[in-house]
């Protein structure tokens, strides 16, 4: 494996999102002096936050998995997650109502959940559900270690044992047809599906090892943190200075001063410049490479995932409504086409609408709980929309949609804020979109932008736009990448394969 050249004693990390502070603290526990810089007040990035009006909005990602992982980012500097972090199983992980009425929870229990889909399908969708879900247990199995949580130096880093098992498991036929040789209920396959617009692909065009990603949530389990997603960074970074890292807010960098192949300094928007021996950047690519006055090498440009509108509600208490519930049009196929081919809202919107308060009350003011409304939208290269002049409509056609599918769901509903693509876009989000790089083929393990980049020494990326991904999960495991390439690889006890939600299977220790 690669590594970075020449002296490594001071790395700055630029960001404080869950990239950023994965890196900073496996660093710190390999002994290295970090200074974080991030651009915002506090800690997090993405998984942002917002306070309005007695509520305590997560402006981000709100469905966590594998907190494995998350401890695995603690014990690095020697400390228990349980210390600083408190989460919470979210039971049923989902609940799924669909375009008829009928409706799903989603357990990960095995027994609880082979008796829902009986009740929901039939005896036969629910023996094809055990077969299912041992299929997604293999294909976890086969690639977590290998592929997910590996750095690649070339396509030729693939030729390994699992790349043969993987291959056995089917894990690059067609996801959506994958699923469907166990289940053929078509609106059971959307609960193992609708995942891809996580990866930024639609069902009929990603490769099925990338349904793993159901695997973590109605598998592995969905969890939540007590203080809402904000806690996850804050506590990170609470463990990261307790570790000697050095983390400065409102620092903006501007620039990185460079000498030949290497980088000397980070530059602050204010004009100070930062002394380094390395340098971890979780900024956009765009962002980084104009940072570094480099230009990509890639023969094609990066291919941006599908954005989203989210919508935050306060109203009165709503005890009956699910904290993760899924409501699925009719139109599930022309639903993806609508985003990532004809670049315009969804016809018959698929959305998630995610209540916090059900696991943290203390989110919204007494008496009331607090709502997020996610819906998939095009990015803004993908269909450029006014946002701007669309935002207020658009908002009361979700709302409407909401009310006609759960007509007791947003009582004295006001709404608290909205978030466009534009506003993305805004943020520094390429094309506008919250979920970086879409997954495709051309984008994924070695063919995605490597967290090296050729002709600068000692710069490394970590994030949602290099290896391994998207998502909580992928953006923890980059940081700890990035950390790899500094150092060289350290001995460390694999990632455990959770079992079910509460508990996690261990699996031996191994080199790398």
């Amino acid at each position: 494996m690669r590594t970075i050249r020449g002296r490594s004693d001071h790395v700055v990390v630029v960001g404080a999102g869950l990239a950023g502070l994965s890196a900073a603290l496996h660093l710190a526990g390999r002994g290295r002096a970090v200074t974080i810089l991030e651009r915002d007040p506090v800690p997090g990035g993405r998984t942002g936050r917002a306070d309005i009006g007695g509520y305590h909005l997560d402006t981000g990602p709100t469905v966590l998995t594998m907190p494995e992982l998350i401890e695995g980012v603690f014990a690095a500097v020697g400390e228990r997650m349980s210390d600083r972090l408190t989460l919470r199983p979210v039971e049923p992980a989902y609940r799924a109502r669909f375009a008829d009425g009928r409706e799903i929870e989603v357990h990960t229990d095995l027994d609880r959940m082979a008796d829902a889909v009986t009740a929901f399908a039939g005896h036969k969708q629910a023996n094809g559900y055990v077969r299912l879900r041992d299929w997604l247990t293999r294909l976890y199995d086969a690639e977590f270690d290998d592929f997910i949580a590996a750095d690649f130096d070339s396509p030729l880093s693939l030729l390994t044992p699992q790349l043969a098992r993987l291959a056995a498991l089917g894990g690059f036929r067609n996801w959506d047809r994958a699923v469907a040789t166990h289940v053929t209920d078509p609106d059971l396959r959307r609960l193992f599906t609708f995942q891809s617009l996580y990866a930024g692909v639609t069902p009929d065009r990603a490769l099925a090892a990338y349904a793993v990603i159901a695997y973590m949530d109605t598998i592995g389990g969905v969890w939540f943190p007590e203080g809402g997603m904000r806690a996850l960074p804050d506590a990170l970074a609470a463990a990261a200075e307790a570790a000697g890292v050095r983390i400065r807010y409102s620092t903006t960098v501007s620039g990185m001063d460079r000498a030949g192949s290497r980088v000397r300094a980070v530059v602050t928007a204010a004009g100070e410049r930062i002394p380094c021996d390395a340098v971890v950047a979780t900024t956009e690519l765009a962002d980084t490479y104009r940072m570094l006055s480099h230009r990509s090498r890639r023969p094609r440009g990066v291919t941006a995932a599908p954005s989203a509108v989210v919508v935050h509600l306060g109203c009165a208490a709503v005890p009956q409504l699910a904290h993760h519930t899924l409501l699925f049009g009719r139109a599930w196929e022309e639903t993806f086409r609508d985003i990532t081919v004809h670049g315009r809202v969804m016809s018959d919107p698929s959305l998630l609408l995610t209540r916090p308060t059900a696991g943290d009350p203390a989110l919204a003011p007494a008496g009331r709980d607090l709502l997020y409304l996610l819906a998939p939208a095009p990015n803004l290269e993908r269909g450029p929309i006014n946002w701007d002049r669309f935002a207020d409509a658009y908002t009361e056609e979700l709302l409407g949609v909401v009310r006609e599918r759960l007509p007791d769901a947003l009582p004295d509903a006001q709404v608290l804020r909205v978030t466009t693509p534009a506003d993305w876009a805004r943020q520094g989000m390429t094309a506008g979109s919250p979920f970086a790089l879409a997954h495709t083929f051309a984008q994924t393990g070695p063919f995605r932008p490597s967290n090296l980049i050729r002709g600068i020494d000692n710069v490394v990326l970590a994030g949602g736009s290099t290896v391994p991904g998207v998502g909580i999960p992928p953006v923890l495991i980059s940081g700890r990448l990035a950390a790899d390439r500094v150092t060289g690889r350290v001995r460390r006890s694999s990632y455990p394969v959770p079992a079910a939600a509460g508990s996690v299977r261990p699996r031996p220790a191994s080199a790398g």
